[in-house]
């Protein structure tokens, strides 16, 4: 099942194998659409012999096809979201399909509510388009042809996809549109994503209990529950990260990089990784980064503090602090000035343990993504 367009994707999310490019979109296959397909092209396959009285091979062709045309709508549907989003300036990083369908990845968020609600509805618009195209061929076609059949199960496929993704909870398009409702009225984005998420928990449990009794009352066959289940858990666990989401944005105005990072302690290159960490200590800085210098005293690295805290105790005197230390060149940077948003990009852009805060060519700090993440979820317990 399509999902709603996602915001900046994290670096280390594994969007699938790129197979090139639709009308400059760089289009990825997950794993699990590939394992979705042999799935759907099987049972179809199945269902078309018995309906249509084919052989076996032939229903196996069919139910390829069937795949390959729903995969088609699907792709539709996503450039549905990418092309809107392009034409009102926004980036597209890619559409990757999946188990569940598929989804758009933007480099940013739409910049007012109408942009959201226009990309957002794009998706759908573009599979009812496909659905009514295909109800207009189910009915011209001969009944009981081969034709007829998958013309039958496009349609009804591109209409279900249409008004699922409708329904008013994040993750679905319909949430994202919510969203940029409550978004407008509100004057608080934030506000928003909150109310589309908890719409979208009540949509995911809407689901659940929908999909037990349609098994319970023989509507729905009970080799599709297992699946159906899956999307109402997806839709649950989307939900409830959207308003996770919402809840930490709300806290990118409290980033002030001058006071939320470390304060920089400075050690000769060379010095015994247990004589840097006493100076420290006895200079009344224990939280310091303990910063690596040359020997004309400008920085050259960063003491790592996992490295270091690895350590056992009675080696440190024979290790120097250039042994557990990464060059300054391989760490990323931030200047002291930037805004809570800015800062976010950055780190999406570029993660790491450690960034070093700059004021012009100078290094005034260090920012610990510990110390990031324990700012904007305080209640969150964190894990070293």
């Amino acid at each position: 099942m399509e999902q709603t367009p996602r915001p900046p994707r994290r670096p280390d999310r594994r969007p699938g194998l790129n197979v090139g490019r639709v009308l400059g979109v760089p289009l990825h296959l997950n794993a699990s659409m590939l394992l979705l397909a042999v799935l759907v092209a099987v049972l179809y396959a199945e269902f078309a012999r018995r309906q249509l009285d084919l052989p076996q091979v032939s229903g196996y062709l069919i139910g390829f096809g069937f795949v390959v045309s729903l995969l088609g709508s699907v792709l539709l549907h996503e450039l549905g979201h990418a092309l809107t989003a392009r034409r009102y300036g926004i980036g597209v990083r890619g559409i990757t399909l999946e188990l569940l369908g598929g989804y758009t990845e933007m480099d940013r968020d739409a910049p007012t509510p109408k942009v959201d609600l226009l990309v957002s509805l794009a998706g759908p618009a573009v599979s009812a388009v496909l659905g009514v195209l295909a109800v207009a061929a189910t009915v011209a076609l001969p009944p009981g042809t081969v034709a007829h059949q998958l013309a039958f199960q496009l349609a009804l496929s591109n209409v279900i996809v249409a008004v699922f993704n409708i329904l008013p909870g994040l993750p679905l398009d319909g949430g994202r549109a919510l969203r940029a409702a409550v978004w407008g009225l509100t004057r608080d984005r934030h506000r928003g994503t909150e109310v589309a998420g908890w719409a979208g928990r009540v949509v995911a449990v809407g689901t659940a209990v929908l999909v037990g009794l349609l098994t319970l009352t023989d509507y729905l066959v009970p080799v599709a529950l297992p699946l159906m289940l899956l999307v109402a858990v997806t839709l649950w666990r989307g939900a409830g990260q959207s308003i996770r989401a919402a809840r930490v944005s709300r806290r990118f105005p409290l980033i002030d990089l001058s006071r939320l990072a470390r304060p920089i302690w400075p050690v000769p290159t060379g010095t015994p990784l247990s004589e840097a960490q006493r100076r420290r200590a006895e200079g009344g800085q224990p939280a310091a980064a303990l910063l690596v210098t040359d020997s004309t005293g400008h920085p050259v690295a960063l003491v790592d503090p996992a490295a270091a805290a690895a350590v056992p105790a009675e080696r440190r005197p024979w290790l120097t602090v250039d042994t557990v230390a990464r060059a300054l060149t391989a760490l990323p940077t931030l200047p002291v000035g930037l805004d809570g948003e800015r800062v976010m990009e950055a780190v999406q852009t570029h993660p790491g343990a450690q960034y070093v805060v700059t004021s012009g060519e100078d290094v005034v700090g260090i920012l610990h993504i510990g110390d990031l993440a324990q700012l904007l979820e305080p209640n969150r317990k964190m894990t070293s």
